[in-house]
Formats: C-alpha cells, structure tokens, sequence
C-alpha cells in the first residue's frame, strides 16, 4: 500500500507581481493550516533531463541579515544531505568550512 503526502505554497503577489506573502502547508507540518514564511528555495532532480529545477522566492519583507541567516543554515543543511546521501564526508565538511566562510563575510553573529 503506497502513502502520499502533499505539500502546498501559496503565495500573494503584489501588483508588480513581487511576492507579498507565501504560506504553506502539510499534513506533517508543526502546527495545523498554513504557516508562514519568507522565503523558500526548492530544487527538483529531473533525471529524464539530468538538470536541477528550482523555485527561488522570497517577500518583499525579507531582511538582508534573516536572508544571511537563511542562506547558511541551508548551506551546512545541503551538506548534511550531501553527506547523509553519498556518504562523502571530505566534500561535505568542504561544503561546511565553505558555509563557514560565508558566515564570516556577511558578518553573520556566531550560532549558539
């Protein structure tokens, strides 16, 4: 017997067609409705085309440190993913000190 799960985004463009707002939502997710959020980045394998598909969006809200915030955290979690899926470690705590050095030059506060 197969399971499926879903997940939804919705997102309020303004008039410019710049996104106001983004909301998802999944039958997995903490909490019960839509939750909010500020940006989103997802990448598709397509194995047919051998090519990366990718939704990037983000509100207009978003500040330049919480995108900094952003961006690190998926960094070092891509390397786990890398890590966890190819069992690569080198290249993953390349990805990490790569991670690392991009904290520092956007001056990201140190994670406690």
């Amino acid at each position: 017997m197969s399971d499926e799960r879903e997940i939804l985004f919705t997102v309020e463009l303004d008039d410019q067609r710049v996104p106001k707002t983004i909301r998802w939502q999944a039958a997995d997710a903490p909490g019960e409705g839509h939750q909010s959020c500020e940006a989103f980045l997802i990448s598709l394998w397509d194995s047919q085309q051998k090519s990366t598909l990718r939704i990037d969006l983000w509100t207009k809200e978003m500040q330049i440190d919480h995108m900094n915030a952003f961006f690190f955290q998926t960094l070092m979690t891509m390397a786990d993913t890398f890590q966890n899926a190819t069992g690569n470690k080198d290249v993953a705590e390349d990805m990490r000190n790569f991670s690392r050095e991009f904290a520092r030059k956007v001056e990201l506060p140190a994670e406690k």
